[in-house]
């Protein structure tokens, strides 16, 4: 049985100074799939994310997430019909502590933005459970500047989850961090994901990665899908063996 289409972009459009960055691009997602976007750096791959959040608006094309056109919709707006967005660098407020931060999050899910207020047993349990999934309780009332960038990509990451995502959308989540916390964060998420049959869209480096967790590949190049499939198959095209990995 096929799954639902969660997103779906059609005929997406849009250049910066004369390079296209999306290039009549038609791509779905479906439901509980793990997708990475792999390319050269200026191919597209983070312009994508930012169309389908709000923050680039096409000259052409649309948007569809849960059958609502997204492309004209403020980015906050997207966000509370389930679309989370992460960024290369952790969006955190580093002077707070790593449970207030779960609790802004919190405070945006629901609309209300006093943090006092939020900072109930109910909720205060409520973002303690979030960081222990995530493995992250005893760093609670640590301050985020004192992380280290392993432990910071991680609580980030839980502060979108403290966003209900339907959909995650996530730029390049181990960036930053050694090569052996990348795979402890992505043993750490993918379970999560999976359990909770979150949509995931990753742009990624990491051929190692992506091999190794993700459900599907596509290839960007020049604003363009130039290969879609299975870990497997797409890493043995010779177009993406010369073009983005570089090993023809």
């Amino acid at each position: 049985m096929s799954r639902a289409i969660v997103l779906q972009s059609k005929g997406l459009h849009v250049e910066f100074g004369g390079v296209k960055a999306a290039d009549g691009v038609d791509l779905d997602l479906h439901e509980g799939e793990l997708a990475s976007i792999i390319g050269p750096n200026g191919s597209g791959k983070t312009t994508f994310l930012n169309l389908c959040t709000g923050y680039v608006r096409p000259s052409k094309g649309e948007v569809i997430f849960a059958g609502k056109d997204l492309t004209r919709m403020p980015p906050r707006d997207i966000t509370r019909l389930g679309v989370v967005r992460t960024f290369q660098l952790p969006q955190l407020f580093t002077e707070d502590t790593v449970i207030q931060n779960v609790l802004i999050a919190l405070a945006a899910r629901t609309g209300f933005w006093n943090l006092r207020s939020l900072d109930c047993p109910e909720l205060r349990n409520e973002a303690l459970e979030i960081l222990s999934i995530f493995g992250q309780k005893e760093e609670a009332e640590r301050y985020v500047y004192s992380l280290p960038e392993g432990v910071r990509k991680l609580v980030d990451i839980a502060v979108s989850m403290a966003l209900s995502p339907t959909l995650l959308l996530m730029d390049e989540p181990t960036s930053g961090v050694s090569s052996s916390e990348k795979f402890e964060i992505m043993d750490i998420l993918i379970p999560i994901l999976r359990e909770r049959k979150i949509t995931a869209l990753l742009v990624e480096h990491d051929m190692d990665l992506v091999t190794r967790y993700m459900d599907r590949v596509i290839v960007w190049n020049a604003g363009q899908v130039m290969a879609d499939g299975a870990p497997d198959v797409v890493m043995r095209d010779e177009r993406v063996l010369r073009d983005v990995v570089g090993v023809v």
